[in-house]
């Protein structure tokens, strides 16, 4: 079988915890496949403007992506794709946050993270990079935005709490569970998945021909979109149940090792 497309996920799966790049085997791994005619990128829920910085520099092994979990579609180096966030919804999300404790909201201008309800302090226990480096926000958004995210300072199980509330409450958005205490919002109906539909579309790339990986709740749509969905270890229950393959861990570059393998033309997955 033929793979065209291979997409990964950043934060948990080629990017551990704690670090800030991911490793030279990754990026060499990278390179190998687009040697062998596969476009290969990240599909992250992070700004596309940050993720160069992750891989060194290497505009190339960005120069396919998904970002901002699926708002931003890029290839060729060229953002092909863009969806946003309405300011009616996000401030129905805004009423229901202003009831629960240690939670808030944050969106973007440009690419400039702005708090627009909580504590700088919760956030620092969700996302640190975001609480040193957001901007204090004069307000909710009068226009659309072109990304945003509810914090919580809470165990991952609170963060699904709230979660479910706010998809149950809110009309016009959706609501993930990336990690403990963090959530992406987007539009309603779309996400990771709705980006990789959309590209597959546009380089005319099957479901059988993709291979993606990932490791947490926002990569489910990514993962029900792909033939093949693969899981790290240490995956979320929820991703790793949705997965139809299995590796090794990201600290011990197993999505480097599985490109290295489908770059080469071999099949690196058992279940």
């Amino acid at each position: 079988m033929a793979v065209r497309l291979i997409l990964t996920d950043i934060d948990g799966t080629i990017l551990p915890w704690g670090r800030h790049e991911v490793s030279a085997r990754t990026r060499s791994a990278f390179h190998a496949a687009l040697d062998a005619g596969i476009v290969v990128g990240p599909a992250s829920g992070r700004f596309y403007s940050w993720v160069p910085a992750f891989f060194g520099g290497d505009e190339a092994c960005c120069a396919t992506a998904i970002a901002a979990n699926g708002l931003q579609v890029y290839h060729g180096c060229r953002q092909v794709m863009a969806r946003s966030i309405e300011p009616g919804p996000l401030r129905r999300a805004a009423e229901v946050l202003r009831d629960e404790p240690r939670a808030g909201l944050l969106y973007f201008e440009g690419d400039a993270p702005l708090l627009a309800l909580g504590s700088r302090d919760d956030l620092a226990e969700a996302f640190p990079r975001y609480a040193r480096e957001c901007l204090d926000a004069p307000g909710l958004p009068d226009a659309p935005v072109p990304k945003a995210n509810v914090f919580v300072n809470g165990t991952l199980e609170e963060t699904r709490e709230l979660v479910a509330r706010l998809n149950a409450e809110v009309d016009g958005l959706d609501f993930d569970v990336p990690q403990a205490g963090f959530s992406n919002v987007m539009p309603a109906g779309w996400n990771k998945g709705a980006a990789l539909a959309w590209l597959q579309d546009h380089l005319g790339v099957t479901r059988e021909e993709t291979v993606v990986f990932g490791d947490a709740g926002n990569d489910l749509a990514l993962f029900a979109q792909a033939g093949h969905p693969v899981a790290v270890a240490g995956a979320l229950p929820e991703a790793a149940a949705a997965a139809r393959w299995h590796i090794g861990a990201c600290e011990d570059d197993a999505v480097a090792a599985a490109i290295e393998a489908l770059a080469a033309g071999d099949w690196p997955f058992e279940r």
